[in-house]
């Protein structure tokens, strides 16, 4: 299957990565290939340049956004920051238009300048914007109303969505959206990279909850010792 993975950050690439393992034909976006590739030092982040990345990935193809999108035959994986998604992901409405959106997007917003701050060992905790009246996942839909959005992927690091059986045990993977055939496009891709527990929570407005899931997120995090990996397990 060809299927894109738009955005060059650690997240999207273990899904980039396990992808290629699994067979794919992996199809990258990124907003400028050049710049991209000109890049020599990490990002904001601590991740290496991407060009490392593809060298040790041979096969994986990069493109604009725009291209990237068009290359695949049905699924696209939006790792695109929060705060550029809803922009960068209306500018290639055309070339998504019909195929299923899988957006693990958090809204965050950086370095917020708020009464109350919440400390963290790398500064200030972001905030999130949209939140409660609002998600970023129903932003993106009604960007692209001809792209069946997916929310998914956002409750967990992207290295345990990848391969969950890396930390042991069952936990729950959660995914909403409004198309059901897109939902279980997703959850079978889901059902590749290992989960066997995928929590359908309904409709898309569902997204609201599983972004504002990020600040829990980061406090379970926190409590047992900043890099832990866990899951979460909904019992039922």
């Amino acid at each position: 299957m060809k299927i894109t993975v738009l955005g060059t950050g650690g997240g999207a690439r273990a899904h980039i990565a396990r992808l290629a393992g699994l067979g794919h034909e992996v199809h990258v976006g990124t907003r400028d290939p050049k710049v991209t590739l000109a890049r020599t030092g990490p990002d904001p982040m601590g991740t290496p340049p991407f060009k490392d990345f593809l060298a040790q990935h041979p096969g994986i193809q990069l493109h604009t956004f725009g291209e990237a999108a068009a290359a695949s035959d049905g699924l696209v994986i939006n790792g695109i920051d929060g705060h550029n998604a809803v922009a960068a992901l209306s500018a290639i409405a055309d070339p998504l238009a019909g195929k299923t959106l899988a957006d693990y997007a958090v809204p965050y917003i950086y370095n917020p300048d708020i009464e109350r701050p919440w400390p963290t060992p790398w500064g200030v905790n972001p905030i999130l914007d949209p939140c409660d009246s609002d998600s970023l996942g129903e932003q993106i839909q009604r960007a692209l109303p001809h792209t069946k959005v997916v929310k998914a992927f956002v409750t967990q690091e992207q290295e345990t969505v990848t391969d969950p059986k890396s930390i042991g045990g069952e936990h729950t993977m959660f995914i909403a959206g409004d198309d059901d055939a897109a939902k279980q496009q997703v959850t079978d891709l889901l059902k590749t990279y290992g989960w066997d527990d995928v929590l359908d929570l309904g409709p898309l407005v569902a997204a609201r909850g599983m972004e504002m899931y990020a600040h829990m997120h980061l406090a379970i995090g926190l409590a047992l010792g900043f890099g832990t990996r866990f899951g979460i397990k909904v019992v039922r």
